[in-house]
C-alpha cells in the first residue's frame, strides 16, 4: 500500500504542480475542469448511480455547467456556494437522521452540483489574479497545514469526538490544533509581506473561515461515502482512493477563499 501511495504521488504531483502553477488561464480553467468532471463521475457513484452510462452522463453535464459557470459573475457563483456549505453544517451534525432529507440519489447529485461548480469558480477566479500562484499556494498551505496540525494536535490531545457518527477519527482537539497552525501561518505571510496590523488580523479572521470551511468539506464527502456505504470515491489513485478523497477540503475551501477576496479586494 505504502508502495503504491509513493508511486501515485511521484507521478500526479508534477502534473498537478504544472498544470495549477505554470498553465496560462484558459488551459488551467480546462485542467481543473477535467479534475472537477472526473470528481463528477465519483460523485455520481456516491450518489448512488451505478451504471457507468449514467455516471458519465452526470459528468458531462457537470462540464457543461462548468463552462456556463466560466462565464457568469463569479461572485454569485461563490457566493451559493458559500450559503451551501453553511448550510451543510446542519446536516453533519443531525446524520444518520438528516439523510432522510438528502439522502436520496437526485439530491446527493443536486448536492455535487453545489459542491464542484463553485469549486470549479474559485480556482478560475484566483487564477485570474495577478498573484494567482500565491494566491493558490497559500490556500494549499492552509489546507495542508490544516491537516497537519489537526493529526498532530488530535493524537496528542484529541478526546472529543467531532462529529463520531460521520468522521470519528476526528476530534475537537485536532481541529483547533489545525485551526492555531494555519492562524500562525497567516501571522507570518502578514508580517513577511509588510501587511499592517489591522490587515494581519482580517487575513486572520479569513484564514480561519476558510480551513473551518475546509473541514466541513471533508466531513460531507465523509457523510456521503458513509450514507452510500464506501470507504473511498473511487480507486483511480492507486492508494491514496479517488480524486474525490484528495480534493474534498479543496472544494470547500476555495469558493469561500476566492468570495473574500473578493469582497475585501485584496487580490
Amino acid at each position: 500500500m505504502l508502495k503504491q501511495r509513493i508511486i501515485t504521488a511521484l507521478i500526479l504531483a508534477p502534473i498537478a504542480i504544472g498544470g495549477v502553477f505554470f498553465l496560462p488561464q484558459v488551459p488551467f480553467a480546462f485542467f481543473i475542469g477535467a479534475i472537477i468532471m472526473v470528481g463528477a463521475w465519483e460523485w455520481a457513484n456516491l450518489s448512488g448511480v451505478e451504471q457507468q452510462g449514467g455516471r458519465i452522463g452526470y459528468s458531462v453535464a457537470v462540464g457543461v455547467l462548468l463552462y456556463l459557470a466560466w462565464n457568469l459573475p463569479s461572485a454569485w457563483i461563490l457566493g451559493v456556494g458559500a450559503l451551501w456549505w453553511a448550510f451543510s453544517f446542519r446536516w453533519v451534525l443531525g446524520y444518520p437522521e438528516s439523510a432522510e432529507t438528502w439522502g436520496g440519489t437526485p439530491q446527493r447529485l443536486g448536492m455535487g452540483l453545489l459542491i464542484l461548480v463553485p469549486a470549479f469558480s474559485g480556482f478560475v477566479t484566483l487564477k485570474s489574479y495577478e498573484m494567482s500562484v500565491w494566491l493558490i499556494l497559500y490556500l494549499f498551505a492552509l489546507v495542508w497545514g490544516a491537516d497537519i496540525g489537526a493529526y498532530f494536535t488530535g493524537r496528542a490531545l484529541g478526546k472529543r469526538k467531532l462529529a463520531p457518527k460521520v468522521s470519528p477519527g476526528k476530534s475537537w482537539e485536532g481541529v483547533y490544533g489545525g485551526l492555531a497552525t494555519t492562524a500562525v501561518i497567516a501571522v507570518l505571510v502578514g508580517f513577511y509581506a509588510g501587511l499592517p496590523l489591522f490587515t494581519v488580523f482580517l487575513l486572520v479572521v479569513v484564514t480561519l473561515v476558510t480551513v473551518m470551511v475546509s473541514v466541513l468539506g471533508d466531513l460531507v464527502e465523509s457523510m456521503v461515502k458513509r450514507h452510500r456505504g464506501m470507504k473511498d470515491s473511487s480507486q483511480l489513485l492507486p492508494g491514496h482512493g479517488g480524486v474525490m478523497d484528495r480534493i474534498d477540503s479543496l472544494t470547500a475551501a476555495t469558493p469561500v477563499f476566492a468570495l473574500a477576496l473578493i469582497i475585501s479586494g485584496w487580490a
